[in-house]
């Protein structure tokens, strides 16, 4: 069992960690500093020692980085502009560097291996496990995945290309092909004996997997079991006959949702003839979550996940023109519709210090509607027979949340301009934007959905400026045919 960690000692760590962090950045900046005045002194032997001091620093440096979990290391990289990035990438160990290319980010890592050399790379894939190989080969050159294919072992070959084959939003390329599988027919002693021999347990193995003589899944045998029972116990006796288990086509998504809801540690991963082919651990279930959510942060704002914060300017720039120009259209409709009201906003000047009060409070609420639209989506807990139960709901919400904001503003606007009608347009348009806002914050993320895209992807954006747009047309349609 492993020992349970202190908040106080999570903190800590976390501190050091930045510490860590810290020190690279000041390291890296003092070699530079270093260099450049050694550069600039006139001294015999000037590029020896130069060298030198460069030497030194870069050992320093290299111990210091070395002794980091591949978790910090990667952090580092990724908190550096390429040009330190790659200076600090080329003072790790070659024995570290598969394991930190796995914890990078898809941008920093494709941006590394584009640098590498063809050696290199290849002892740095010589470190992963064939799933995570799998994971690594869509970014690795062309001209270099034959010769790494050619290198490996015949088993290890096979499992790459079965991983690489499936889906990437699918449990087949997440599985892990390391597992421990026994006999149906075998008694405890047999398991220990084959336990004993093998000298090691895979990480993440709660439980071993039983199959038959065909290798068809069986159930699965708790570690508990084997050590508390009789030696003479057959395995078909104490073990799960029916365990939670997953297809290799299956959806990460629902998968993910599985293993929270019942507090999965490993599950069998089988064929569609009930084979058994691998086991999916939280670890890698975890990394996925933690990635989308990421990226589901990033697509909010019409951002794209290859988008780091040292990207190019012309990369990051260009990547962001779509959801801007989206952005522009709309609100040079809203500019139109404000123009066209013109008259009555001369005529009362108040509508203007008014007009984005409706609008903004429209766009808040419909981006609450779409959080929990998506997490249901996400969930899978919507579907045709509760969508208009949902939608109900929101348009409820829209009309109480619009009937008490709307009577508090209307009443700030009566106290502060004197006028009943002022305050009447005010209720009306909040409680008529409100229920737009939940219409939209509803419809956008379900119709994105129907259309195969991310749910995720711009909502934000079309939410607030349709919300903008149809708030502006309302205040001033209401005040229009008041006024």
């Amino acid at each position: 069992m492993e020992p349970e960690h202190h908040p106080d000692q999570l903190i800590k760590h976390h501190r050091h960690t930045r510490e860590l962090l810290n020190q690279i950045s000041t390291l890296l900046e003092k070699q530079s500093l270093v260099t450049g005045l050694v550069e600039r002194q006139e001294m015999p032997q000037h590029q020896l020692v130069s060298s030198l001091v460069q030497r030194q620093q870069a050992n320093h440096l290299r111990q210091q980085i070395n002794h980091f979990h591949p978790a910090d290391i990667a952090m580092a990289l990724e908190s550096l502009p390429k040009e330190q990035r790659n200076q600090l990438w080329d003072l790790i160990d070659t024995g570290h560097l598969g394991a930190v290319l796995i914890e990078l980010s898809d941008p920093v890592r494709e941006s590394l291996l584009h640098d590498m050399g063809r050696d290199q790379l290849m002892r740095a894939a010589w470190q992963l496990e064939s799933d995570e190989l799998a994971d690594l080969l869509p970014q690795l050159p062309s001209h270099i995945i034959p010769d790494l294919l050619a290198s490996l072992e015949h088993e290890d070959r096979e499992q790459v290309k079965t991983a690489a084959a499936f889906p990437p939003d699918s449990v087949g390329a997440l599985m892990d092909f390391d597992i421990l599988s026994v006999r149906i027919d075998n008694t405890l002693d047999v398991v220990l004996r084959f336990l004993r021999r093998r000298g090691s347990i895979p990480e993440d193995s709660a439980v071993l997997m039983v199959v038959d003589r065909s290798g068809y899944l069986k159930g699965t045998l708790s570690l508990e079991s084997i050590l508390v029972n009789d030696g003479e116990t057959r395995v078909e006796e104490l073990m799960n006959s029916k365990p939670i288990a997953f297809h290799t086509d299956d959806s990460l998504q629902q998968t993910a949702n599985a293993f929270e809801r019942y507090n999965l540690i490993t599950a069998p991963v089988i064929n569609a003839h009930g084979q058994l082919l691998g086991c999916l651990n939280v670890e890698a279930v975890l990394e996925y979550i933690h990635k989308e959510s990421k990226k589901d942060i990033l697509a909010q704002a019409g951002l794209r996940e290859e988008e780091d914060i040292f990207a190019p300017v012309w990369r990051s720039g260009r990547n962001r023109w779509p959801w801007l120009a989206l952005n522009l259209c709309i609100a040079f409709i809203a500019s139109r519709i404000i123009g066209q009201f013109e008259d009555t906003i001369t005529q009362v000047v108040a509508l203007a210090a008014l007009l984005p009060i409706t609008a903004n409070i429209g766009g808040n609420a419909g981006n609450q509607a779409m959080a929990l639209v998506i997490r249901s989506l996400a969930l899978h807990q919507l579907n045709r027979s509760n969508f208009s139960h949902l939608l109900i709901k929101e348009l409820m919400i829209g009309v109480m949340n619009g009937l008490l904001w709307g009577s508090i503003m209307g009443l700030a606007t009566w106290i502060l301009y004197d006028r009943f009608d002022l305050a009447l347009i005010m209720v009306s348009a909040m409680v008529v934007t409100l229920v737009v806002a939940a219409l939209t914050g509803v419809l956008i993320p379900v119709a994105l959905k129907q259309a195969g895209q991310d749910p995720v992807l711009g909502s934000s954006i079309l939410i607030s400026g349709i919300t903008d747009t149809f708030g502006f047309l309302i205040f001033l349609g209401l005040a229009a045919s008041i006024i």
